[in-house]
């Protein structure tokens, strides 16, 4: 990726590169909860997931999604918002490694035969509200 991938919606200015690459890890470094929408009969929906859930069902038919980080968890109010698709990963190795650092409310076990994991693979992260920089700042992947 190079400084050309990364611009200012609103007047297409080339930002510093290493600027907003480090916002955007600390929106996702201190988000613990975000939104993740998928669509629902072309209409965006947000639900919580399991593997019997309609969530999956529509992720396997249409795995575009949008997804909204930070904000009240950041300390300057700034958000990211992801362009991505989304793959349901159900690969107990993958799931063993993750549950020793994520949320445990919604599963008792890393056993729970619903649970399982959304790969998400980035198109592109857009940094909103950030005090420091110009934004929104895109970054293209």
């Amino acid at each position: 990726m190079c400084d050309k991938d990364i611009y200012n919606n609103k007047e297409m200015i080339i930002l510093n590169k290493q600027q907003v690459t480090k916002a955007i890890e600390k929106v996702l470094n201190s988000s613990k909860i975000g939104v993740l929408s998928t669509a629902h009969h072309n209409k965006p929906n947000s639900t919580k997931t399991n593997i019997n859930s309609l969530k999956v069902e529509e992720i396997e038919n249409n795995p575009d999604a949008h997804i909204l980080l930070g904000f009240n968890e950041t300390t300057n109010n700034s958000f990211v918002e992801i362009d991505a698709t989304i793959e349901v990963v159900k690969d107990q190795k993958v799931i063993d490694w993750l549950w020793e650092t994520q949320d445990k409310t919604f599963f008792n076990s890393k056993e729970d035969p619903e649970l399982c994991v959304l790969k998400v693979i980035p198109r592109s992260i857009k940094l909103m509200n950030d005090d420091e920089l110009d934004t929104p700042a895109t970054i293209e992947l």
